[in-house]
């Protein structure tokens, strides 16, 4: 959807302020960033049901294996983003990298459709995607907080990202319904088709800014400031937030919540293997689980998150997540089994997509454009998978050392409570910050 200085029927315009709470004028963008969300999604989470059938077909005791690779990957990758992020104007990064995932995809996909049985093949892919979609997700949330002031992220955010949960929504069905027709290779080529396409809205969303700006004396919104290099060194996201308490604090908000996500992956791995030995039937589980997820998300996004974050804070969006899941965690301990394991997984996965990602990327509102950029990145890229590989192998020596499963569930109740904790604290710095 392309914005510029069009706006909404007066109508539409109040009809969507008094249903979701926005400003007559916030329409048109919002339905530009969560169609960018939408179409980024929709590409990733067609994917993602082949990424997880090809993990388990490397082996669910490697698991922790193609974890560590992961993180050995980012930790290559980002000093390339750092390179590019200083050297290209910031309006321009988006572009550059979503531009040569595109073209990785199509690499892919021509090497899947050649050699679909090779193992090192499937391995290589996991690893990728692992690592694409926690860049370009990132690079995207980057985009919407450079552009948005922390009084319009309240309001507009969870909206947008109700385009994400719709994509997430869309992506499995799309796989499901057109693996058997185009296979694995087809789905790669549909998914740089729909890249290419975020890359345009992107664009278009920074236009409307360009015509729309939040205030005269708002340098940090400026068109010509977006139009600038970033500079500094590749590793300057690192340096960023070591140099930064807020940052690093948001770090550790995401180590715990990688951790947890991570103790929760490994039991669903295994669960499903056990359930369901067949690798169809794996695939098609994994994508009702994601469709079961983001339709819980997006009625979350429109009608709550929004509302909570402007009346209540955006304390209540990092704390209740965490929190839910430390009751799961001890509810896996006393009933290890898939059903159980499932109902956890929907309500963590739909949770964080619903109420804990957008009250992260708030936190971000109140940074230097650096930190925007490289030090986000770094954190929810970087840290992230730091935190797969660590909690990854961590797991795996729990499950050696303990016999009974119930002890990882503890353990991951114990992370969970931790990850409230740090989440109350962030708000807590970000109230201040804003004044």
């Amino acid at each position: 959807m392309p914005t510029g200085d069009a706006a909404p029927p007066p109508f539409l315009a109040r009809t969507l302020s008094r249903l979701f709470g926005l400003e007559p004028d916030e329409a048109l963008p919002v339905a530009g960033g969560a169609l960018l969300f939408f179409l980024l999604f929709t590409g990733y989470f067609m994917l993602r049901p082949v990424r997880e059938t090809m993990g388990i077909a490397g082996g669910v005791d490697n698991l922790q294996w193609l974890f560590t690779a992961t993180f050995v990957a980012t930790l290559a990758a980002m000093p390339l983003f750092g390179w590019l992020a200083g050297r290209v104007a910031r309006r321009r990064i988006l572009p550059w990298v979503y531009g040569f995932f595109a073209a990785n995809l199509l690499a892919f996909a021509a090497a899947i459709g050649h050699r679909p049985d090779d193992v090192w093949v499937a391995r290589t892919f996991y690893v990728w995607l692992s690592v694409f979609n926690m860049i370009a997700i990132s690079l995207a949330w980057s985009v919407l907080v450079d552009l948005f002031p922390t009084a319009q992220a309240k309001r507009t955010f969870a909206l947008m990202a109700a385009g994400a949960s719709l994509g997430g929504l869309t992506g499995p069905l799309l796989g499901v319904a057109l693996v058997g027709p185009i296979g694995h290779a087809g789905l790669l080529v549909l998914a740089a088709v729909l890249l290419l396409a975020a890359i345009a809205q992107a664009m278009a969303l920074q236009r409307w800014r360009d015509h729309n700006p939040v205030a005269a004396a708002d340098l940090a919104h400026d068109a010509a400031s977006r139009s600038t290099r970033l500079g500094g060194n590749p590793f300057a996201g690192a340096t960023t937030v070591l140099r930064s308490p807020y940052l690093l604090g948001i770090a550790v908000f995401v180590l715990l919540l990688a951790s947890v996500t991570t103790f929760l992956y490994f039991e669903q791995a295994r669960l499903v293997e056990a359930t369901f030995p067949d690798r169809a039937d794996q695939t098609r589980v994994f994508g009702t689980i994601d469709t079961i997820v983001q339709s819980l998300a997006i009625l979350s996004q429109l009608f709550i998150t929004g509302r909570i974050a402007r009346k209540l804070g955006i304390g209540v969006l990092l704390v209740a997540v965490p929190l839910v899941v430390m009751c799961g965690f001890l509810w896996l301990a006393f009933a290890p089994t898939f059903a159980v394991l499932a109902v956890v997984m929907i309500v963590r996965r739909a949770g964080e997509y619903g109420f804990v990602r957008p009250g992260r990327e708030m936190l971000y509102t109140v940074v230097s454009p650096e930190a925007k950029y490289k030090g986000k990145n770094f954190i929810d890229t970087v840290v992230y998978r730091g935190g797969d590989a660590v909690s990854a192998w961590s797991k795996t020596l729990v499950d050696m050392l303990a016999s009974q499963p119930a002890i990882a569930a503890l353990v991951g109740a114990a992370l969970a409570l931790a990850w409230a904790m740090t989440g109350g604290g962030l708000a807590r710095a970000q109230r201040k910050l804003e004044a």
